[in-house]
Formats: structure tokens, C-alpha cells, sequence
């Protein structure tokens, strides 16, 4: 529910009241003493869905910008002719149960902080993004998300967009751009900083942190991510929801892969930072292009009618760049997919042959223990560079060369390509009638993969 609070020009106040009136609405009026171009002041009670109509309306008949025009939230009305009135709006579509227009615009424009308190923010977000990649430290990544406030600049620009209000555009975009830019660069500044002073090892492989590794080889999942958080951010946005969980989800498309892009180049990697770059870019892009299109769905257009066609033409024109673009920079997540893809139908053939082969009576006396895959540094797209097979065996097992030839013909029967095959055996001394030994859930399920620099 909101109150509306709305100053009468002079010459209009019979007008303005027959209007309300004429919709059923509930008003009471004070007189305006301040000798101004005002004759008085009309307060009056609206469900929130019928802000824009009756505002809209109230614009028709001459009620200009000059004129004063608030809009609070009411907690509680207690009117039977309110009751009527919030009946006659009530809808069960979506795009019926926003908030007005002018609510809208005022919201965008209040969730991007000024410039200062912008920059600080975001430089701290990435600071602490930063740390919590290196901690490997899912809880600190978070945190990081929450602080960061990227919400009111990639809604202000689909907000602008679709209402005609240019100045809202170029400022959402620039400061997307500079809170991209900060939070790669301030990432990067931190990170070689810990590098060089040693409070992080600097032969640290990057692929060896689990937070790190999945944002340096990002997949399609993540448009997944970016997409959902554009929609759910237009759509808390435009029913008066709390937008501030969205906004971490909005954060969680950003924040990291940059924070990754400005590790990898502190450790100069500029390869490997290729990847969190190229999906900091598909995340943004994506949230602009479901925000444009969640809010003209939604029935969001200009005031005046003859700003509609305009608007139209910026959004097809807008949302046109976006698509383009997801879909050009996707087409690397799409390759960076395929190779994922590759690599663990790799890991699991490999896998399973390879259990298959130690089953078999001959070879009882053996028991495959691990099976771990590394991986070249060609970042972004990443490929097995060499199988580490472990092979538990007890005392009276027989000539290690026939399994090692098994094993050897298993794993290139799997591989596209020329791989490295080393197998190590140990001795196993088991006693008792305990259960014997099972592999443990990383060795049967995907393979974990080791970087290269971790070889034996």
C-alpha cells in the first residue's frame, strides 16, 4: 500500500478531485498557505499496482512535474472504500503486481551509491573475494558478495532503458564498467602484493585452489547463474521485494571471476586469467540482457506516449548488443564445456576399465587404489597430460610387467591423444578378518585432477 501525497496547482483542484473521484479513490484535502502556485495538498491511499494508472491519469488532465508528488508506504488503511478499491486492482498476473513507474526510477537511482562510497565498496569486495580465493575459503568468497554493490548500476541501466531516461543508462553502464575494472585491478594489486612479501607461497599452483580452478575454467553453468540473477533482481526490484539477497546472487556472477582474473594476473598468468575474464564479461552482459527484457515483459514504458517508440528502439538496440555478445563470448564457454566434458568421460572410462582389469581372478592379488589425471597448463583449455595409477599388492603378488601393460593398453585405448602413464605399486600387509579394502569415493566417482607442477 502507499500514500500518496500530491500538491494542487492552481485552476486544478476541481479537476483533480473529479479524477479521484472518477477512480473511487478515498482523499482528504489540506489547504496550501504558502502563497505559492499551490491552492492545496491531496493525500491519498493506493494499492501499490494502481500508483502508475492513477499518477498517469492525474498527468493528463495537467498535473506537470512542477508539481510536488510523494509516495510513501502506508502500513495499514483501514477505509471499506480502500477495500473496494484494492479488489478492483487485484490481479494474480505478475506484471499487474509492480510497483509504479515513478517508484521504479527512484529505487534504481537509490541503489547505486555515490561515486566515493561506490569505489570504496567495491575495491573491498574485491579485497576480500581475493583473500577467500587464496584461503580457498567458500564462506570468506561469500562475504565478499554480500559487500559488494554492483546491484544498482546493472539495474539502473535496464531501468533507464525501458523508461527513456538516458542519464540512467550511461551512468548504470559506466559504473559497471569502472566496478569491473576496480575489482580486477584491485585483485590483482592484493594478490601480487601477498605474492611477493611471501604471505602467500609464490609457486602456488593456482589450479591447486579448489575456489581458483573452477572460476579460471568456467562452463555453460554459468550463464545459468548470471541469467537467473538478472531476472530475480528485476523482479524484486519491481514488487517492492528486498533486493539485497539478490544482489549477493548478482555479486556471486562478478565479484569472483574477477577477483580469479586479477590473481592469475599477479601471477602472471594472463592465460589462465582469460577464462574469469571472458565469464565476468558473459555474467554481465547477460544480467543487462534479462533485466531489459524481465522489465518491458513486466509492462514497464515512458510517461509520455510518444516517448514509447523511442524507448522501444533503445531496448531492441540495447538488448541486440547484449545477445550478441552473450552469445559471441559464450561460444568460448561452449569450447571451455566440451573440453570438461572430454576430460571426465576420460577420467571415468579410464576409471572404470581399469577396475574392471583388477577384478578379473588373474590379478586378485592386486587392488587399484587411485587413479589421478593431470592437466596441462594451456589455459583456457585445459587437456590430460598424464595418468598416475595406483596399484595396491600383496606379498605374493606375481611380475608387475603384465599388469603394467593391462593398464598401459586400458588407458590408451581411452585417449584421443598422447598421454604419460605412470603406475605406482604398494605393498599392502592386511591382517584379521576385517572388510577388505574399498577405494575410496574420489577414486571410484570423478577422478580428482592434479595440476601438472604436482607430478611425481
Amino acid at each position: 500500500m502507499r500514500l500518496v501525497q500530491l500538491t494542487i496547482p492552481t485552476g486544478k483542484r476541481e479537476t483533480i478531485l473529479g479524477a479521484l473521484d472518477d477512480e473511487g479513490v478515498d482523499y482528504v484535502v489540506t489547504d496550501e498557505t504558502s502563497g505559492r502556485e499551490f491552492t492545496g495538498v491531496v493525500y491519498f491511499p493506493l494499492p501499490a499496482n494502481a500508483v502508475e494508472p492513477v499518477l498517469d491519469t492525474l498527468q493528463d488532465i495537467g498535473v506537470s512535474e512542477d508539481a510536488y508528488t510523494v509516495v510513501v508506504d502506508a502500513e495499514t488503511v483501514v477505509s471499506r472504500k480502500f477495500d473496494d478499491l484494492e479488489e478492483r486492482y487485484a490481479t494474480d498476473d505478475v506484471e499487474e503486481e509492480r510497483i509504479s513507474r515513478q517508484e521504479l526510477r527512484t529505487e534504481a537511482e537509490e541503489m547505486t551509491p555515490n561515486f566515493p562510497i561506490y569505489v570504496t565498496l567495491t575495491l573491498i569486495s574485491a579485497f576480500v573475494a581475493t583473500a577467500g580465493l587464496l584461503l580457498d575459503s567458500p564462506a570468506v568468497v561469500v562475504g565478499s558478495m554480500v559487500i559488494a554493490p554492483l546491484i544498482g548500476p546493472a539495474l539502473g541501466a535496464s531501468v533507464g532503458t525501458v523508461i527513456n531516461d538516458d542519464d540512467l543508462v550511461r551512468e548504470g553502464l559506466l559504473y559497471q564498467a569502472l566496478g569491473i575494472g576496480l575489482a580486477i585491478a584491485g585483485a590483482a594489486v592484493l594478490a601480487f602484493g601477498l605474492k611477493v612479501t611471501h604471505l602467500v607461497p609464490p609457486d602456488l599452483m593456482l589450479t591447486s585452489v579448489g575456489e581458483i580452478n573452477e572460476r579460471l575454467t568456467p562452463d555453460l553453468l554459468s550463464l545459468i547463474i548470471a541469467l537467473g540473477a538478472g531476472v530475480a533482481g528485476v523482479l524484486s526490484l519491481s514488487t517492492g521485494v528486498s533486493t539485497a539477497l539478490v544482489g549477493v546472487m548478482i555479486a556471486a556472477a562478478l565479484i569472483p571471476p574477477a577477483a580469479a582474473a586479477g590473481i592469475a594476473l599477479a601471477w602472471g598468468l594472463p592465460l589462465a586469467g582469460l577464462g574469469s575474464a571472458v565469464l565476468v564479461l558473459v555474467n554481465i552482459t547477460s544480467v543487462n540482457l534479462a533485466g531489459l527484457v524481465t522489465l518491458w515483459y513486466m509492462g514497464y514504458r515512458p510517461g509520455e506516449w510518444f516517448e514509447e517508440a523511442a524507448a522501444q528502439r533503445k531496448l531492441l538496440r540495447n538488448a541486440g548488443l547484449f545477445a550478441v555478445a552473450m552469445i559471441v563470448l559464450s561460444s568460448f564457454l561452449v569450447g571451455a564445456s566440451v573440453t570438461g566434458f572430454q576430460t571426465a568421460n576420460f577420467e571415468t572410462e579410464v576409471q572404470t576399465d581399469l577396475t574392471h582389469l583388477l577384478d578379473q581372478s588373474e590379478y586378485e592379488q592386486y587392488q587399484l587404489l587411485s587413479v589421478q589425471i593431470e592437466m596441462t597448463e594451456d589455459f583456457p583449455f585445459r587437456h590430460q597430460e598424464r595418468v598416475i595409477v595406483t596399484v595396491g599388492q600383496t606379498g605374493d603378488a606375481t611380475s608387475q610387467s603384465a599388469v603394467t601393460d593391462e593398464i598401459y593398453a586400458a588407458i590408451e585405448n581411452n585417449s584421443e591423444r598422447d598421454v604419460a602413464v605412470q603406475v605406482r605399486y604398494v605393498d599392502i600387509d592386511q591382517r584379521g578378518n576385517g572388510e577388505a579394502f574399498e577405494p575410496s569415493t574420489q577414486s571410484m566417482g570423478r577422478p580428482a585432477v592434479a595440476p601438472r607442477a604436482g607430478a611425481a
